[in-house]
């Protein structure tokens, strides 16, 4: 028996993926490289630290480096002042150290700007010596970032020539917490940011979440919800602000906030917030000025307005414009930003709302300020499961357009449905807006090199909270991951970033790589198949969003509910946007609105988005548009089921704890999934009057079952 406990302790400690894990450390698991012979190569490579380090940031990226290759390469570093032997691993920039200024060419430290980074392999007396070198400190942290990642998947260090800056210079989470902890559409928990033990007591989990978002290349954050609280601007909220922006400052990370736009009369003790009123110009100038004294480096505001009840410049009859330029005015002195969500839509205005947007803020184009950037959702309704690209990409060429993306899955299936987004952004990239011609994609649209411009962003909003592994899902993390990348790369693929964040976060087993990379490329696909086919879209229940409600109608605003968006009727089903029906398509370039108006060439995953479409329509596959809209409810829950069979055969091959935990969630994912199936396929058979074909299994329940479920506390709400 001895033997036997002997051995087990033995094969545990040797297997560390099969140790606990409770996801805490992210992608950030410097443990020991398994493979001897890898280990091997990278301890003869690496043999010796010389890194002078004196600013904050430098010391951060030292005392990551340090950590990780003592996690990685099992020893500790020796710290020298130069280079003594071969293996050295050379850090600073250009004027840290005479080595790196001699190695790094000026054109090539041009090219990389404040932020980017040059990995590189030479030699310092004769040595061999790995170089990590950057302009600034910031970039090299980010380089360090990038060393360490390179050793946690195995790559090779041997020739090295990596030279990286990111193409958007505004990477930035947008959190939608409230001042009482709790979170707008999270699932994971309450928010991280405990106010009312700020600023006295720093929560070490602020320096973890610092360090996660550093690795990416994230380097802002936006701390509060965009239906925003004007008590943030107080000064004993400020206060706590600036406790929160200390420790985000050695990791590159400037702190945002929402900007409520009612503020002066609220906290300031106006009458009006009439953008164009001299003494709302000045109170707002004024509190820019006093943010600045808590934080000097104060990345600017993020604005909801006249959007879902929020107070805006509309309500004193002025535009966009007015509204966001009054802030930027007072922010410019101080070199801060105004991110202007585009985000609006009037429940009282006779139009189609996928067009709102863009008839608002078209007409606005040039008449911005330099330190403004409009954020636009990636599509023209709300973070759907999918949608196809919002039709302001390329429509406003003298005005800086930043990408929203939903990071927190509040349309596809909260933190218990595996949804790896990466494909869903990498979509939404690569769309052709045709604005300049061909190639004219959305990714160049926002980096700036469509219309050359320097201000530049990609938002995201957070999935993170205070559950242990920051996400809930322990897949959720990979989104969080993917975004960062994407907002660093743009032209990034989806698959090489699932495929990294899987080494980094699990293992590097070839076998598990291979099933657990496939599980995440079919997932979003799956959550489409399964809740929202064929381009239909607003389908959830009434709220919460939890679920499906395809018969929420009767409500309070029209464009809340389902009805409004799939129109099923006896005919067909899907929201006419062509030229006979909404005209939304004009609002895209010729070439776009020619392949979406003819329903002969629109791509059948946006069919019913922009057509109205008869039951018995042919589908490519020779199914009716009824057979096709069963068979893609059904495909849904296959995938499931796919996902379900491929984890189970990861028993074995990652921790007890996280696979029990994956393996529950896609129980729940496989119920869900059926209930979508079931509850909409007998909704919309009111409607087409056809029979759900023999071959596909009865739905469990009666409609008037699914119909009458109520829930009470759903989170995010």
């Amino acid at each position: 028996m001895k033997k036997l406990t002997l051995s087990l302790l033995l094969f545990v400690l040797l297997c560390p993926w099969l140790q606990a894990e409770d996801g805490y450390r992210l992608w950030l698991r410097y443990d020991k490289v398994q493979d001897e012979q890898q280990l091997k190569t990278y301890r003869s490579q690496v043999r010796e630290l010389i890194f002078p380090a004196t600013s904050q940031t430098a010391m951060a990226a030292r005392e990551e480096l340090k950590e990780g290759l003592s996690g990685l390469l099992g020893f500790t570093l020796p710290e020298k002042s130069s280079v003594t032997q071969d293996g050295a691993l050379l850090v600073g920039t250009p004027t840290s150290s005479r080595a790196i200024a001699r190695l790094a060419s000026n054109e090539t430290l041009k090219k990389l700007g404040p932020e980017g980074y040059l990995l590189k392999s030479g030699k310092v007396n004769g040595k061999n010596v790995t170089v990590v070198t950057a302009n600034t400190d910031q970039g090299l942290l980010y380089g360090v970032f990038a060393l360490l990642k390179r050793i946690q998947i195995h790559q090779s260090l041997s020739s090295l020539s990596v030279e990286e800056t990111p193409a958007l210079k505004v990477r930035v989470l947008n959190h939608w917490d409230n001042l009482d902890r709790t979170v707008e559409r999270g699932y994971a928990g309450f928010s991280l940011w405990d106010w009312h033990r700020l600023p006295d007591y720093l929560d070490p989990r602020y320096k973890d979440y610092a360090r996660a978002n550093a690795s990416i290349g994230i380097n802002g954050t936006v701390l509060t919800n965009v239906n925003a609280n004007a008590q943030v601007l107080t000064k004993e909220y400020l206060q706590k602000v600036a406790a929160l922006a200390s420790v985000f400052r050695p990791y590159g990370i400037k702190v945002y906030l929402t900007a409520r736009f009612s503020a002066p009369i609220e906290i300031g003790g106006l009458k009006t917030a009439d953008p164009l009123n001299a003494e709302v110009r000045l109170w707002w100038k004024k509190k820019a000025d006093e943010i600045y004294t808590y934080i000097p480096d104060f990345g600017g505001f993020l604005v909801k307005a006249n959007s879902e009840g929020q107070p805006g410049p509309q309500n004193y009859g002025r535009n966009h414009a007015d509204g966001a330029n009054m802030l930027a005015d007072a922010l410019a002195p101080h070199k801060g930003i105004v991110m202007w969500r585009a985000f609006v839509y009037d429940n009282n205005v006779p139009e189609d709302r996928a067009k709102q947007a863009y008839n608002e803020f078209k007409p606005l184009d040039g008449q911005f300020r330099e330190n403004v950037m409009v954020q636009v959702k990636n599509g023209a309704i709300d973070f759907q499961p999918r949608e196809p690209f919002h039709p302001l990409f390329g429509a406003m060429p003298k005005t800086p357009l930043a990408m929203e993306f939903q990071i927190t899955q509040e349309y596809l299936g909260f933190a218990t449905h595996l949804a790896y987004l990466a494909p869903m952004y990498e979509e939404t990239l690569k769309s052709d807006t045709y604005a300049r011609g061909k190639g004219s994609t959305v990714a160049k649209v926002i980096d700036g090199s469509l219309e050359d411009k320097s201000l530049t962003g990609m938002a995201g909003v957070a999935n993170i909270g205070n559950d242990i592994n920051w996400t809930g899902h322990p897949f959720g993390q990979s989104n969080w991951y993917a975004f960062g990348r994407l907002a660093w790369d743009p032209e990034a693929k989806s698959e090489d970033i699932a495929a990294d964040w899987l080494r980094m976060t699990f293992n590097n087993q070839a076998s598990f790589i291979k099933a657990a990379q496939s599980m995440m490329m079919m997932s979003r696909e799956a959550v489409v198949n399964y809740m929202t086919p064929l381009g239909l879209h607003h389908l959830m229940g009434w709220s919460h969003h939890y679920g499906p409600g395809p018969w929420i109608k009767d409500k309070p605003r029209a464009d809340w509910t389902s009805v409004y968006y799939h129109k099923a009727d006896s005919f067909g089903i899907g929201f006419n946007r062509t030229s006979t029906g909404s005209k939304a398509l004009s609002q895209y370039f010729g070439p776009v609105q020619e392949k979406f108006e003819n329903i002969s060439t629109c791509p059948e995953e946006f069919l019913l988005w922009f057509h109205h479409v008869s039951w018995d329509h042919k589908m490519k596959s020779g199914r009716t548009l009824w057979e096709e809209l069963c068979f893609k409810y059904n495909q849904g829950v296959n995938q499931v089921e796919q996902m379900q069979a491929l984890w189970t055969q990861q028993q074995g091959k990652v921790d007890k704890t996280r696979y029990e935990q994956v393996k529950s969630f896609l129980a729940i994912q496989n119920k869900e999934a059926k209930w979508w199936r079931d509850a909409c396929l007998l909704y919309f058979q009111q409607f087409s009057k056809r029979p759900i074909p023999a071959q596909y299994p009865k739905p469990a329940h009666t409609l008037e079952y699914y119909q009458n479920l109520e829930f009470q506390f759903v989170p995010g709400i």
